[in-house]
């Protein structure tokens, strides 16, 4: 699979250059929830922003992914849904449940470093 994890301190980016198929949708599902596991990973951020469409299935698999990384003890945020595309997901009824969304991954970096700065109280 061509999609590149990058390192930014205790959190990983996730940038999705292109529209990628339901089978790599799955397996980038299960190599963030291994990878959150080894590698001391208290945050992940979805980058989207190249997407020029969101179907149902990706949208249910992002909601598994976040719930799976939930579980491993970190957030997720997704960033970057265009204009455009959360206009389509609104008409067709789409919707990333209990995941959080950001216009970008300096917010999104922000609201972690506040997250886990809340957690290690």
């Amino acid at each position: 699979m061509g999609i590149p994890f990058l390192r930014h301190r205790e959190y990983i980016i996730v940038p999705l250059q292109a529209a990628i198929s339901d089978d790599e949708m799955v397996e980038l599902w299960g190599l963030l929830a291994n990878h959150v596991t080894g590698h001391d990973v208290r945050g992940v951020v979805i980058d989207v922003t190249a997407l020029d469409v969101i179907d149902s299935f990706a949208c249910r698999t992002l909601t598994h992914v976040a719930q799976a990384i939930r579980l491993r003890g970190a957030e997720t945020v997704i960033v970057g849904i265009q204009p455009d595309v959360a206009i389509a997901m609104v008409q067709l009824g789409l919707s990333v449940t209990d995941v959080r969304t950001m216009l970008d991954t300096e917010e999104a970096i922000a609201f972690l470093d506040q997250a886990t700065a809340r957690a290690a109280r």
